[in-house]
């Protein structure tokens, strides 16, 4: 700061202060701000210039979903997906093979899963189980379950599962994984060639045991339901929606598992590296009753084995 120095002033700026004390406090005020403007002194309230912050350091704009886009934080330990806005009209990336499919449950019914895969679904993402949403929170099968990966395995294709948790700590989440995994006890690590995904969501149209879950439980959850299952063999896998996956879930913490998020649109959108984009809920597909979770499998391809000369034999 640079203090004013009376004596610092010409003789006729000293003059102009000394009249001014003469009169109203007011004007005393006023003639010493105009003296110190004449001796080059500045405002006495000036400040050092602010530097500019961007409110958007550190964040990448993303589709909400909603027809509108959003900020969130960009995760530098994670990459770019390779499918943003690719449709299924579109050539896929470099690298990837793109498969169809479907993810199903008892609300589906009875299924022809052969009629199914007639009609181009190469995959299923079958509902093993769920924990109930009430207090108590009830483990149960899903009534489909084995009917489904039997069907499916049958017809020649590929399969995934999927648990429905309502679990609020790592005790219970590691309990589902026990529950899922007894489940899947006919079906070795070998024929469940998609992940085994943790399967946690609000519930919005009613109350809930999981309502005020913070991001950090449920990232918790899912890390002790995803090494549980790890430890048995199958792949982990997480599913969410884009919500859940932007604002709740820590990312980088569950990067070694397997990403299915919930997107529905036209074109992929989801600004992560993910592996199955669930993209659409439709009709029409031969073999179920209804409306069905369509999806697509973004499977990255093992790169070519160079080719090497064979050394020649010694004379």
């Amino acid at each position: 700061m640079r203090w004013f120095n009376l004596h610092s002033v010409s003789p006729l700026q000293r003059k102009k202060v000394d009249a001014a004390l003469k009169k109203k406090p007011l004007r005393l005020a006023a003639a010493v701000f105009a003296v110190l403007l004449l001796a080059g002194c500045g405002s006495p309230f000036a400040r050092a210039p602010v530097a500019t912050v961007d409110p958007y350091a550190g964040m990448v704009q993303v589709e909400s979903g909603f027809g509108t886009k959003m900020w969130v934080k960009r995760h530098e330990e994670l990459n770019e997906s390779a499918f943003l806005g690719w449709s299924r009209l579109a050539e896929v990336p470099e690298g990837y093979a793109v498969s169809a499919g479907v993810d199903v449950s008892e609300h589906q019914g009875e299924i022809d899963w052969a009629a199914a895969a007639a009609d181009g679904v190469s995959f299923a993402i079958i509902r093993a189980g769920f924990r109930g949403y009430g207090e108590r929170g009830a483990l149960k099968e899903d009534a489909y379950f084995r009917n489904n990966m039997d069907g499916a395995l049958a017809a020649g294709l590929d399969v995934g599962v999927y648990f429905f948790s309502q679990a609020v700590n790592e005790e219970e989440a590691a309990e589902e994984a026990e529950f899922l995994l007894a489940l899947l006890e006919d079906y070795a690590p070998a024929q469940v060639a998609l992940p085994v995904f943790f399967d946690w969501e609000d519930i919005s149209h009613d109350e809930a045991r999981t309502d005020g879950l913070d991001g950090e439980t449920v990232t918790a959850c899912a890390a002790a339901f995803c090494a549980r299952v790890e430890e048995a063999g199958y792949r982990p896998g997480i599913y969410a929606y884009r919500y859940l996956a932007y604002f709740s879930y820590d990312l980088p913490r569950l990067r070694d598992a397997a990403l299915w998020v919930g997107a529905l649109g036209a074109s992929s959108d989801f600004y992560y590296d993910h592996e199955i984009w669930q993209n659409a809920v439709t009709e029409g597909v031969r073999g179920i009753n209804g409306a069905v979770d369509r999806d697509f499998w973004f499977r990255r391809l093992e790169p070519p084995e160079a080719e090497t000369e064979e050394a020649p034999e010694a004379a």
